[in-house]
């Protein structure tokens, strides 16, 4: 439905699309709009005098050649933020041979957990990642197949292969399986650091955050979750309460960039100073602008030099109980 749209002069603008009409039309559905909206910026939707979306035809003709380069075998977080004029060129390029081939790999190599997920078959899916950890190692299993397996999941809902009810049934079925193998690795009451976990009250995801504390548990450390959206005033208390060394805290790509900007600093205010505040995930604000006195590790290989960074400025007499464990679990 094309309606016109009133600009911040409370005039008419330029007509444009309403969220529904863009979803009948480009084949991308109202989740995936919104989720790159947040993610990537674009599209950039204006607002009527109720709210309501609305896509002018310049952003429109943008996300129909993103999704025939994503049929192509592109993938979205290198095409959305693209201008119309570099999607033109790389449709006229056809298929990218060596990304669809490098993807197929991939994905050929992760079929077996996405056709279960697609199939429903929860407790064969849940299995299969049990026996990958046993083979692998729990360090090995999350950095060579959770990882990119999120973020072909991750493709597969954003491309509308997979519906929100599978992903769901996806994370369900690993955050069962890390807990699980989490809660299999020797743990000591005196290991340090002692680092809580948690996600502020607007982050409910929480693999990112289970990937974290899988990988701390594997570097000796006292693990100690609140699991997803706490608010920031329990972190704080929860942090004094359990004499917490570090707070970690995991930020998916779709954070506001503003919410975690501003609550890591106001969390930062009501955490002693000798309490490190670390902070992770796919929010590129964390990047373009670190926070003052908050650690920001750009990824799960980082978390280990962090750790030893943390023990070495502790000194000896702090260390506790630090054996790191990377065998099978």
């Amino acid at each position: 439905m094309s309606r016109t749209k009133i600009d911040a002069a409370g005039e008419p603008a330029e007509p444009g699309l309403s969220i529904s009409a863009v979803e009948r039309d480009t084949g991308l559905s109202k989740d995936t709009l919104r989720v790159w909206e947040r993610r990537y910026g674009f599209p950039n939707p204006g607002r009527d005098a109720l709210g309501e979306r609305f896509y002018p035809a310049e952003q429109v003709d943008r996300l129909r050649l993103i999704r025939r380069l994503m049929d192509g075998g592109r993938r979205p977080g290198k095409i959305v933020g693209l201008p119309l004029e570099a999607l033109r060129a790389l449709a006229e390029q056809g298929p990218a041979p060596a990304a669809a081939a490098g993807a197929n790999g991939e994905r050929t190599e992760l079929a077996r957990f996405m056709e279960l997920t697609r199939a429903h078959q929860v407790e064969d899916l849940r299995r299969a990642l049990s026996e990958a950890i046993l083979r692998m190692g729990l360090d090995r299993f999350v950095a060579e197949l959770v990882a990119p397996l999120n973020r072909l999941v991750g493709e597969a809902w954003a491309c509308g292969d997979f519906e929100v009810f599978e992903e769901h049934l996806y994370t369900e079925a690993m955050q069962g399986v890390l807990r699980t193998a989490i809660g299999n690795i020797p743990s000591s009451a005196a290991a340090r650091p002692r680092v809580l976990l948690s996600t502020f009250p607007a982050e409910p995801h929480g693999l990112g955050l289970l990937m974290a504390e899988a990988v701390l548990a594997l570097e000796g450390c006292r693990c100690l979750s609140l699991g997803v959206q706490t608010p920031i005033r329990d972190i704080a208390l929860a942090a004094a309460a359990q004499r917490a060394d570090v707070v970690a805290l995991s930020f998916s790509a779709g954070s506001s960039a503003r919410g975690v900007l501003e609550g890591l600093a106001d969390l930062r205010g009501r955490l002693p100073a000798a309490i490190e505040l670390w902070a992770g995930g796919g929010c590129v604000a964390l990047k373009r602008r670190p926070p003052a006195g908050v650690r920001v590790i750009g990824d799960l290989a980082g978390i280990g030099a962090e750790v030893a960074r943390w023990r070495d400025q502790a000194g000896p007499g702090s260390r506790g109980a630090t054996n790191s464990v990377s065998t099978p679990v």
